[in-house]
Formats: structure tokens, sequence, C-alpha cells
């Protein structure tokens, strides 16, 4: 009775320690790709890495889902970098997914 048990929490256990630990490094990203997010520090980078779902939520509804995550990184973007200032929302949430 216990080891069937045992057996499903071991399962499911380590998976939210992984997907943590993955959304919370720059794994999939390269060296040049974060450095053109901004010339800032990795906590600023770490506004925009976090907006990625919200990015990708808000191209698949055509602009119709705007997350909290992705109004915080827009916000920085622009703050940061002349260019972004100019851009829209849709290639700013593409500039996103990118990194």
């Amino acid at each position: 009775m216990i080891r069937p048990f045992l057996l499903l929490a071991l399962a499911f256990l380590p998976l939210p320690a992984l997907c943590s630990s993955f959304a919370g490094s720059s794994a999939g990203t390269s060296a040049g790709a974060s450095s053109n997010a901004s010339s800032s520090s990795s906590g600023d980078d770490k506004v925009v890495l976090e907006a990625r779902e919200d990015a990708a939520t808000f191209i698949a509804s055509a602009g119709a889902i705007r997350g909290a995550w992705l109004e915080a990184a827009l916000r920085h973007l622009r703050e940061r970098d002349a260019a972004a200032r100019d851009a829209s929302d849709m290639a700013l949430a593409r500039k996103i997914l990118v990194l």
C-alpha cells in the first residue's frame, strides 16, 4: 500500500522543482540574446525573462490578453532602450520570446 503511494509521490514531487529551477535560470538563452535585452543587471533581465509566458499568450491572442508580467517587461524595455520606445507591443512581445 505504501509503495504505490511513494512511487506516485516521487513521480510528481520533482516536477515543480525542475520547472521552477529551469524558469529561473538562463537556460535556453544565448549570451548574445541576453546582452541585447539591455545592458542592465541580471535582476532587471529577470523581469523580461519572466514575461515570456505572458508574451506568448499576448501573441497567441493577437494582443487581446495582456498579463502583468508582460506589462512590466514592456515598461522595462522602453525605459532602458530607445529603439524599444518606438516599437509596437507585438514586436516587443516577439523579442521577449526570442530571449
